[in-house]
């Protein structure tokens, strides 16, 4: 397998809790969520050239 890198990743809390609750939906660890999203936006880029949304560059608004 090969080695992981680690980054260093600065969230504001919002989209922490918010990655931490689907996390614990998807019985995942929230690093282990964060690097499933990232590899499944990567493939969808490779599959297209697109990313997952249109609005990716959109701030992301929270109901919490």
């Amino acid at each position: 397998m090969a080695e992981k890198k680690q980054v260093p990743l600065r969230l504001n809390e919002n989209l922490y809790n918010a990655i931490a609750a689907w996390a614990e939906d998807d019985f995942r660890s929230v690093n282990g969520q964060i690097e499933y999203l990232l590899t499944e936006c990567v493939k969808q880029r490779k599959k297209d050239g697109k990313y997952v949304g249109q609005n990716i560059d959109v701030p992301p608004k929270f109901d919490i």
